[in-house]
């Protein structure tokens, strides 16, 4: 689920695994482990690790998402459902001498990009979601949201039919990232909230860390981190990396909406995921504080 565009810019619906939209989720569960004889997870170093998880973006398999699970000092591969027993094969084949440090767990659903957000912002032909106010030293305004919103949009509006101006895209970082930055414009109200939570630092959260999310397509939800510096592969060479993965649920339409917690720390800009707000999913998010970084800005 990236959070993918409601209309893609060449104004087609595409029908590809990358952007069909789950029916259902259930919970993520283990479809292959180690066998008894595998290495001690202890003996697995940091260099092991590495070139597991390099392995992982060699094979290119669309729909599938890796991160280091400290705990279990492995590499998690999480597969969407449509990467097959074949392509699960070829990601251990190309481990190779290392494929006993790959967890391989599957999770319903397909990852795809949306777009729409905590507030829904419009671009000329979609749709996504604010992520979070921002500011330069010298108090002129901005806002973040996800990069494959800004990339390829020019002008934004705060409604469908494109007659209230809101700002117009300035900076934007997508595949490798995914964050974009939006100069305001007019007279819009610019709040330095998350539905009502007022937002005042930005940190990356640990692992297990309660977390809140806003969308414009399934309003507010709440879970847990599960894991850090995740890369994910949407498929058509765009692959994300370092993101923040969680178990909150998220549908089409929320890119680029907050992700952050109940004291007012922002964490990361909704990217994509699989699954939906009925029955659960997996997703993913840019970490907020390289894009503060990036431009120069900060959060009020």
């Amino acid at each position: 689920m990236r959070i993918e565009r409601t209309t893609p810019r060449n104004g087609l619906q595409r029908r590809t695994r990358l952007i069909a939209v789950s029916t259902g989720l259930v919970a993520a569960a283990a479809i292959a482990i180690p066998n008894a004889n595998a290495a001690d997870p202890a003996t697995f170093s940091a260099s092991q690790l590495k070139s597991a998880g390099s392995s992982v973006l060699k094979a290119d398999i669309p729909g599938t998402a890796w991160a280091v699970d400290a705990k279990t000092n492995r590499v998690v591969v999480t597969v969407d459902s449509t990467v097959s027993e074949a392509e699960i094969a070829k990601i251990k084949q190309t481990a190779g001498a290392n494929a006993s440090a790959l967890t391989i767990k599957e999770t319903a659903g397909t990852f795809q990009k949306y777009i729409q957000g905590g507030d829904a912002i419009y671009a000329s032909s979609w749709r996504c979601s604010l992520g979070f106010n921002v500011q330069n030293s010298s108090g002129t305004q901005y806002f973040l949201t996800a990069g494959h919103c800004t990339d390829g949009a020019g002008t934004w509006w705060s409604n469908s039919g494109h007659t209230s101006v809101i700002g117009s895209t300035t900076g934007s970082s997508f595949p490798g990232n995914d964050y974009g930055i939006v100069q305001y414009s007019g007279s819009v109200s610019r709040p330095g909230t998350a539905n009502g939570v007022d937002i005042t630092r930005a940190a990356t959260p640990s692992v297990n860390t309660s977390v809140i999310r806003d969308g414009s397509t399934t309003g507010t939800h709440t879970g847990r981190v599960t894991a850090l510096n995740a890369t994910v592969n949407y498929g058509g060479g765009d692959i994300v990396n370092g993101l923040i993965q969680t178990n909150v649920c998220a549908e089409p339409g929320d890119s680029g909406g907050p992700l952050y917690g109940s004291n007012g720390t922002a964490y990361g800009l909704t990217s994509g995921g699989s699954g939906n707000c009925s029955s659960g999913g997996t997703t993913f998010y840019q970490p907020v504080t390289e894009a503060l970084s990036a431009y120069g800005v900060s959060v009020y």
